[in-house]
């Protein structure tokens, strides 16, 4: 786990920019009608987000509370758009994307508690 941890953490910019391109595709991809997959709605939201923003809270960098704001942002923009792709944009799905943000946050938070030395001495 700690390599799998490690690479990303040396990674994160390429993580991120694929786990953005992917979220960007599937939320603005116009579908006839959504796909059914297991969980809520606003759970994927939730789950996207985290998942998004766990390299960027892993590796850290010197702004990463404006790239965590961006997400935010950038969430709520795709909400905006997506009246114009035969998407409905809900503001609830932003407030479970800032969640998801905060849960990337957390969940990186407990693993450098859990294994402290072990996450930031890796490089």
């Amino acid at each position: 786990m700690i390599a799998l941890l490690t690479f990303i953490k040396n990674y994160w910019i390429a993580f991120t920019v694929f786990i953005l391109a992917v979220i960007t595709t599937l939320s603005l991809w116009p579908f006839e009608a959504l796909p059914s997959v297991p969980g809520n709605d606003k759970t994927h939201h939730l789950i996207a987000y985290a998942v998004l923003m766990f390299p960027t809270a892993l590796r850290k960098p010197n702004h990463w509370k404006l790239i965590a704001l961006f997400f935010i942002a950038y969430s709520g923009a795709i909400e905006l758009i997506q009246p114009f792709v035969n998407r409905y944009g809900e503001w609830l799905d932003m407030a479970a994307n800032m969640i998801g943000v905060l849960c990337g946050l957390v969940v990186v938070k407990l693993i450098i508690y859990f294994f402290p030395a072990n996450i930031q001495n890796s490089s």
